[in-house]
């Protein structure tokens, strides 16, 4: 392994001149800031690299054109960087100054390319991979017999040579997009946000995710990730939705019909109990390849409307419901349905700061010491991540055993629920996605929850 160290008036530029010295293939070790202003980077590259690097170096004349295009490239977007800050203490450009500066610098690329002509427009400056084959000009649309020959052949390689050229251009575009990502970026000792993954950062930071968490996840994915694969922003956002999945924890539906299931939904008032209560027992009921028999209990004899509406969807779904108001009645209501493969038990809403009525509930959880209640925690997506942390460890004296989640189309923010996830390390067993009785439920997974939170919610 060999170290280098570089400085430079910008971070970037040192990048910069170790790339022309190295190579690619580098890990940036540290990255600080002088008293005289100018920024330090220390790498380190293998001893395979440098000397494969040292080779190239030898050759480079046979690759002239496509290092003229990454030299350019880098020129261009030095002197856009340098340009911006100097203007920074005068003025802010706006956003769309910003996208113009951009289609300028890819105008210029494609024309030294010599690929395309006609540039889309500047709010979406990166060409789609087909842009290359719809260059070539009618009357120049091989034959038959030109397809086979050697020219041809050679030109297609060529050809892919450019097109990978310009994948790799349109990457560092985004990297202009992300100028002075060292200002912005999170200043914290012995964590330095390289500027590839400065999009990806700022997706889950947005997300709600607790900060501490994101920077030990990002910490990991730096770690972890092949220095390889950071050329690509499609292949780090790739890479870090594998880490945040591996990271959540699901619970596989139970769908044993040789025991008996018991679940009960506890929470704070509001979140959907009763509504995700009436949506399983349809998915039981009704939905599933089996019907399985399916049994109501409501503890709920506090709110008005409540039992009424339970009832409602008894009668239709055709379910047996008992109304129960102490421990004795639970029991004996538990002993009723015992031919039932699920009993679903819905309560009162609590805040998380009545102790009386959480101390009321944790007497149901107990009171049948034959039977083993299953207690999922309902809780809301729009809640922010530290009054879920407080309902969580509120409700914690009654034994949670899975998480629920309802409301998820009412957000777009989705950080907090993998916080909390990640944080309790309970699982997930179901995310509610809207109103509809019975089809708005899903059974929860990391791959939705993950894609809800780097993408945006999509209703399958």
């Amino acid at each position: 392994m060999k170290l280098f160290t570089y400085n430079a008036e910008t971070s970037a530029l040192a990048i910069t001149q170790a790339k022309k010295e190295l190579g690619d293939e580098f890990s940036i070790i540290s990255q600080k800031k002088l008293a005289n202003g100018n920024y330090e980077i220390s790498v380190a590259i293998s001893e395979e690299e440098f000397n494969k690097n040292k080779d190239n170096q030898d050759n480079q004349e046979s690759s002239i054109k496509t290092n003229n295009i990454a030299q350019r490239l880098e020129l261009i977007a030095q002197k856009e960087l340098e340009r911006k800050r100097s203007l920074q203490n005068t003025q802010s450009p706006l956003p769309e100054e910003v996208s113009l500066q951009l289609s300028d610098a890819v105008r210029q690329i494609s024309q030294i390319a010599g690929v395309a002509t006609k540039m889309p427009p500047a709010k979406s400056p990166y060409p789609q991979e087909d842009k290359l084959k719809s260059n070539i000009p009618k009357e120049e649309t091989p034959t038959k017999e030109h397809k086979k020959s050697k020219e041809y052949k050679q030109g297609l390689g060529e050809l892919k040579i450019i097109q990978n050229e310009i994948n790799r251009l349109n990457d560092k575009i985004k990297l202009i997009q992300n100028m002075f990502w060292e200002e912005r970026g999170p200043k914290k000792e012995g964590l330095i946000i390289p500027h590839e993954f400065a999009e990806i950062y700022r997706i889950a930071k947005a997300s709600g995710m607790l900060k501490e968490h994101l920077e030990k996840i990002m910490q990991l994915t730096l770690e972890l990730m092949p220095i390889k694969m950071r050329e690509n922003s499609i292949l780090i956002k790739r890479y870090f939705r594998e880490v945040l999945r591996k990271m959540v924890y699901a619970r596989t539906e139970n769908l044993n019909s040789n025991a008996k299931n018991i679940m009960m939904l506890v929470g704070p008032t509001g979140v959907g109990k009763t509504t995700t209560l009436a949506k399983l027992a349809a998915r039981y009921s009704r939905l599933l390849n089996r019907h399985y028999k399916v049994g109501i209990i409501t503890l709920d004899t506090y709110r008005i409307g409540a039992v009424d509406q339970l009832m409602f969807y008894a009668k239709k779904m055709k379910l047996s419901i008992d109304t129960v108001v102490d421990t004795e009645e639970f029991i004996n209501a538990l002993d009723s349905l015992k031919y039932c493969d699920y009993i679903l038990i819905d309560t009162v809403g609590s805040s998380q700061h009545d102790r009386a009525k959480l101390q009321a509930l944790k007497s149901f959880v107990n009171a049948d010491s034959n039977s083993k209640v299953d207690v999922s925690l309902v809780m809301s997506a729009t809640t922010k991540y530290e009054d879920l942390k407080d309902i969580y460890h509120t409700f914690s004296t009654l034994g949670i055993d899975t998480l629920t989640f309802t409301k998820l189309d009412e957000t777009n923010n989705y950080g907090n629920i993998f916080s909390l996830i990640y944080e309790t390390k309970k699982p997930t067993n179901y995310f509610s996605i809207g109103q509809e009785v019975p089809n708005d439920i899903k059974v929860a997974s990391s791959d939705f929850l993950i894609d809800c939170l780097l993408d945006g919610f999509i209703r399958a």
